[in-house]
């Protein structure tokens, strides 16, 4: 299983040049270079082609680089699949995902491409909340659930309050789908970008719901995102601690390590075994033990 921290999501606009070209430098885990709701109708197609120029040109380095394509069904969505199909990019990032059939869709286009792309797909619609769990299991190219909370807020009729808690089923069984099928999922944007301590107390609900990461509108939420949705320095010293108690306890044939008074048994081991390689793949990583 390949880890990839997913801390820091950007979106930035296809139509801005100076956005694409900016994002070569910031510290963001992935980008999503959008198509969709970023550009006016008139600019779809020259976005298009801007972006697969800038992607072709390379230069993002780590930086995981998805394209958020137009809706299937819109004007511009089969074109936009077919132009990145083969593109240097990780994964095309599908808008307000309702039923199986539309990832199966794609994945037939495709398929008729030669692409082995991955697939992440946004949950940003009551229907797509109801279906999440049939949209997680559509594909093995699936990889990545993405909330789109502004547009839920909208179609769901509730204020988008700091508590989010007209969403807060929602954004629940998005998880739980997710982690169902093992796929990492991404919380969705906070509007207010001079809101500092608002933003920080949405990276911590994040953090306590459940999600893998963050999608951001503004390059100073990077950093607050990195940090929020990375272990601490306690949390790596700890889990280190734990897998050497576990991997002592199994030479002695024993099926449960003891670490702080604590009881662990090996089906609890995956997430602490997970962190080293996880804090591995971070910019600037402390040691991990």
């Amino acid at each position: 299983m390949t880890i990839r921290p997913r801390r820091s999501v950007l979106y930035m606009p296809g139509s801005n040049a100076r956005a694409l070209e900016k994002a070569r430098t910031l510290p963001a885990d992935s980008l999503i270079l959008d198509l969709e709701d970023a550009v006016a109708p008139d600019q779809k197609a020259a976005a298009r082609e801007q972006v697969l120029e800038a992607v072709n040109a390379g230069g993002y380095g780590e930086r995981e680089v998805v394209v958020r394509v137009n809706g299937f069904d819109t004007p511009w969505g089969r074109d936009d699949i077919v132009a990145f199909a083969n593109a240097p990019i990780a994964a095309l990032c599908l808008p307000k995902v309702e039923s199986a059939s539309e990832v199966n869709a794609v994945v037939q286009l495709l398929k008729q491409e030669n692409s082995t792309l991955k697939l992440w797909l946004m949950a940003e619609t009551p229907r797509g909340i109801l279906n999440i769990d049939e949209i997680c299991g559509a594909d093995k190219r699936n990889e990545v659930i993405v909330m789109g909370t502004s547009d839920l807020a909208k179609e769901l009729r509730v204020p988008h309050t700091p508590d989010r808690l007209g969403m807060q089923t929602s954004l629940q069984l998005c998880v739980l789908a997710a982690r169902a099928h093992g796929l990492d999922i991404l919380d969705g944007v906070y509007l207010d970008i001079k809101d500092e301590a608002g933003y920080a107390a949405a990276c911590d609900q994040g953090v306590a719901l459940g999600f893998d990461g963050k999608t951001l509108i503004h390059p100073s939420q990077i950093e607050p995102a990195n940090k929020a949705f990375a272990p601490s320095a306690d949390i790596i010293e700890r889990a280190g601690r734990i897998v050497d108690a576990w991997q002592a306890a199994k030479a002695e044939g024993k099926a449960v390590a003891v670490v702080d008074g604590k009881r662990w048994k090996c089906c609890t081991l995956r997430k602490p075994s997970g962190i080293s390689p996880f804090m591995k793949r971070l910019p600037n990583a402390p040691p991990s033990g």
